[in-house]
Formats: C-alpha cells, structure tokens, sequence
C-alpha cells in the first residue's frame, strides 16, 4: 500500500504523542494520545514504539514529527535551515525505513546573530497554509512550552524567535518562593490583564516576579489570583517579542484552544487583533500535504 492510499502520522514530543489514522481521501479515521514522548521511550525502544503505534492504527506507512527527529530522538533528522518551504521540507525527509517510515526535520534559524531551532510547529504551519487557514503572509505566534514567532512570507518561513514562556511559568508553579500561591488554572480575567499590561511594559521580570509575592502579603493581589496574574505578566513580555518580529502581517495563534485564548487576550491588551487556528488540525493538513508529495 502507497502513502497516497492512507498513511499514520504521528506528533511525537517531548512528553506525548499523538497519532492519526488517515485515509486515501484526507479524513481522519481515527487517533489517539498517550504520555509516551521521546523522553519515556529508551534510545533503543523506538523501533518497538512504532510497532506499537502501527499495531493500534494499522500497518501502513508512516510520518514523525516533533522531537522524534532530535537528538534525543529516534534518528536525528538535521535541520533546514530558513527560510525553507514545503517543498524543501519534504525533499529532505529522514527516513528510517525507506519508504515506509520517514521523519520530518526541524527548521533553523540564524537571521540577524539570533540562533533558534524548531521541531513539529513547522509542520503545522506549512499545514495551515496548505489548507488556507492562514494567510501566505503572515506572523505566527504558536504558544506551548516553547512558544515560537514564525515569519511568514509568500508561503515561506523566513524567521522565528522562541520564547520558554511556556517553561518557565511550569518551573515558578512547582518551584521557588511562588509556587505555594499558583495552584489551579489561569483564567483571562483582570489579574491575568494586568499582568500582561506590566509585562508590555518591559518590566525586569526577576523584580516582577518577587513582587507578586509582596503584593500578596501586602494585600495588593488575592493568593487565588496571583496564577493568573504571573501567566500574564510573562505572555505580557512574549507578546511584547513577538509584536516586534511582525509589522503589519496579520497575527494568526496557533495551537490548544486554551493557550491560544490567553494569548489572544494578551493582545488585544497590547492593541493588535489577532485570530486562532486548532493546532491539531493544521498538523494534520501538514501531514497530508507531505504525504501527498511523497512518490
């Protein structure tokens, strides 16, 4: 059976894995999502975690993404280096059976002394342009753990910065003198603007930080809202990079619906209109993109 009759394709990260059954036609007949991300599985125990996808979903043919090509991964699959297009990511697939089991690189980037790497955003970037849910031209902000600002240009990347705003809002929740005051879910309400207003404003974050936990003790802020306020205060600083990387290129967010609402509060603080895309359906155009590529 060929790619072009159906295929698995699978978002494999760092702590998870996602995989979609996809048929002949571009529909989605099944998937499913498991903790077995790259650091889970033994540098030697790739080969049984594929079978295990393939035994779940089928045996067909299939395509990684994500940190599956890193250096922690399965195989490495080096990076192409920006700006690179659809067509240069699939002509530089890995793969680690041929013809069967490939794997999409990541993306680099060196533009103005500015060094920076992606895996498994690109591929759904270069998906939503394929399925126009987003513009040829634009800029992406695409939150998660690490979040990334991706130029856009005549269906291209042409540059991206990576924030860790995502890591570094889990480290202050389990670690440090405010973690006893940020238990539960961020909500988009006023602590979590005001947060984001300070962050516009190009705050030392380190001083920030410290004093959300005087504005506790002193009153200033309630304990049940100092999560919402810190999440705030570091998109504040993210949108804050990310608005200086896109002219007047349409802001499209990229990714869980959840996230995606938080950053789009984030800027309408900041004055700029934005609107979301599901990342998962963007990988899966992404993926069946370069399927449909691969002879």
């Amino acid at each position: 059976m060929g790619w072009k009759d159906g295929f698995i394709a699978v978002d494999w990260g760092t702590t998870n894995r996602r995989a979609y059954l996809l048929d002949g036609s571009g529909r989605c007949l099944e998937e499913f999502e498991d903790p077995k991300g790259v650091l889970a599985i033994a540098t030697a125990g790739f080969p049984a975690a594929a079978a295990e996808i393939r035994n779940r979903l089928g045996d067909l043919p299939m395509l990684l993404a994500g940190m599956v090509g890193s250096t922690r991964g399965w195989v490495e699959a080096p990076y192409v280096p920006c700006p690179a297009s659809m067509e240069e990511l699939t002509q530089r697939l890995c793969w680690v059976e041929p013809g069967r089991t490939a794997i999409v690189p990541g993306l680099s980037s060196t533009a103005g002394g500015n060094w920076d790497v992606m895996r498994g955003e690109e591929i759904q970037l270069f998906g939503a342009i394929a399925a126009s849910l987003i513009p040829r031209s634009a800029i992406v902000c695409h939150p998660g753990t690490h979040n990334k600002w991706i130029v856009v240009v005549d269906g291209s990347i042409t540059d991206f910065q990576t924030v860790m705003t995502g890591e570094m809002f889990s480290l202050l929740k389990s670690h440090g003198i405010l973690s006893e005051f940020m238990s539960g879910p961020v909500a988009a309400g006023e602590p979590f603007r005001e947060g984001v207003r300070r962050g516009l404003e190009r705050s030392v974050l380190t001083a920030e930080l410290f004093s959300v936990r005087a504005r506790v003790l002193l009153g200033s802020l309630k304990r049940d809202d100092a999560a919402d306020f810190v999440s705030g205060l570091l998109i504040g600083l993210d949108i804050g990079v990310g608005l200086g990387l896109a002219g007047e290129a349409e802001l499209i967010i990229m990714g869980r619906p959840d996230l995606a609402r938080l950053y789009e509060v984030a800027a309408a603080e900041a004055g700029r209109a934005s609107r979301s895309v599901e990342g998962a359906d963007a990988f899966i155009a992404g993926a069946l993109a370069i399927g449909s590529r691969i002879e």
